[in-house]
């Protein structure tokens, strides 16, 4: 017994039926017409959805090496529980996230050694003055945001940051529409175009950053990137004199999640922005294959003022 195949309107949904006089697949409802050949490629499409192959190496850092780490202590908040980390010349008494009493646990040890770091480039006095700039004619602003030795208390962090490459490969059917309206001396006619538009291509990725570290808000690094990635140099622990390192209590595996949102995101837009002049576009079908995607580890430099008001921090 033959087997009975149903084709749907692209348009309203409708079934279709071969029309012999145009040799076309033909729509009793709304009366659009399709070529066979594409209308079997589309449904094909439809039918058989490939899903997402986003997956990682994310085997990133490198182990510690015999004496890398002498010297390096290790400072624990009493109350959200952050560590961070600092050579021996530097002492730590106040969380740098929530302000509160730390207090020495001893010397550093485990984690992962980062890739890369970028070094801080502006001093203490440059970070203040770089902030009352900022708050600068804000009469508004309370005083304690402005206040002289509440502005001292700012802090030089590293923030620990997983950094993702990779190649995305995309495929995405749109289906687009035209209409074209127009009128005479008696009525006013609309006519509808359906394409079925297909976008294929390779996006690179480099540095995609997701922070490591629970301590601060993932908004807060999203808004003061991006970074410039060619100031970064091999990881080396006299970049830590004089400041605080956090250690990463998220980690790379934990983070590919945020960064294939963000690849999946710009590829789909990128592909989206292609598609011109049309009047409505509709996502029919895709997916995204990443190659060669491997993450790395790094940390970030990050000035960080905490301040009170109205009992919050």
């Amino acid at each position: 017994m033959a087997e009975l195949i149903e084709y749907k309107c692209p348009s309203c949904n409708g079934q279709l039926e071969f029309n012999s006089t145009v040799q076309k697949m033909k729509c009793p409802f709304c009366e659009s017409e399709f070529d066979v050949a594409t209308l079997m490629s589309y449904d094909q499409q439809l039918e058989n959805p490939q899903q997402d192959n986003m997956t990682w190496e994310t085997q990133a850092g490198s182990e510690w090496q015999s004496g890398e780490a002498d010297g390096m202590k290790v400072y624990k908040c009493q109350s959200c529980g952050g560590e961070v980390v600092a050579d021996a010349t530097t002492s730590a008494t106040h969380c740098p996230y929530c302000d509160n009493p730390v207090v020495m646990t001893g010397n550093f040890s485990g984690d992962m050694k980062p890739d890369y770091v970028i070094p801080f480039k502006l001093d203490k006095e440059a970070a203040k003055n770089a902030l009352k700039n900022h708050l600068n004619g804000r009469k508004l602003l309370p005083k304690v945001f402005k206040d002289e030795n509440h502005i001292d208390e700012i802090k030089g962090v590293y923030v620990p940051v997983w950094l993702f490459d990779a190649e995305a490969d995309g495929n995405i059917l749109y289906k687009g529409e035209k209409v074209r309206t127009w009128q005479d001396s008696q009525f006013r006619y609309t006519e509808r175009n359906f394409y079925s538009i297909v976008r294929q291509g390779t996006l690179d990725f480099e540095h995609v950053p997701v922070d490591g570290s629970t301590k601060m808000q993932d908004e807060l690094m999203q808004s003061i990137e991006p970074y410039n990635f060619k100031d970064a140099v091999p990881f080396q622990t006299a970049y830590l004199s004089g400041y605080l390192a956090d250690k990463y209590d998220v980690t790379a595996e934990d983070s590919v999640d945020t960064a294939n949102k963000r690849i999946k995101n710009t590829t789909e837009q990128a592909f989206r922005d292609t598609v011109q002049g049309y009047s409505t576009v509709t996502r029919e079908s895709g997916h995204i294959n990443l190659n060669n995607a491997k993450a790395k580890y790094a940390l970030y430099p990050v000035w960080i003022l905490n301040t009170s008001w109205n009992n919050n921090k």
